[in-house]
């Protein structure tokens, strides 16, 4: 049985993808804080429909050689925009380190909440085959 064709754990699983881009791309942006000109992004969380219609279970292309060019949805299935700049420094850079650690934080609390609810998934499915604990 594979459980990654469990509807509700592959919802969860993309979840913790998309949490984990949009961590990383948000780390990009404290890094860049005093990089004169930079604007800061974010990912576009993914949509219900994209969910239920399977798009995120196509096959993405294949990179045979090194020579290949990698496709623009490779880097990341996740869309990068950026954000809208309610400030500039002097430089142009237009990072609110206040706002990029707000959304880092409640990246962290989304991605405990979840991690939890896929444990707790899981233990329920050991517990209906018979493997979970009596505690």
């Amino acid at each position: 049985m594979d459980i990654s064709k469990i509807p509700l754990l592959e919802a969860i699983t993309r979840r913790m993808s998309w949490l984990g881009e949009r961590q990383s791309v948000l780390a990009q942006n404290v890094a860049n804080a005093d990089t004169p000109g930079y604007t800061a992004k974010d990912v576009a969380p993914p949509s219900f429909g994209e969910l239920v219609s399977g798009a995120a279970s196509r096959l993405p292309m294949a990179v045979t050689s090194p020579g290949h060019i990698i496709p623009a949805s490779a880097a990341g299935s996740f869309k990068i925009t950026p954000q809208k700049a309610s400030e500039r420094a002097p430089n142009g850079n237009a990072v609110q380190l206040e706002d990029q650690m707000m959304k880092i934080s409640d990246t962290a609390n989304d991605y405990a909440l979840t991690t939890s609810l896929y444990r707790q998934q899981l233990g329920l499915i050991k517990l209906a085959l018979g493997h979970g604990s009596s505690s």
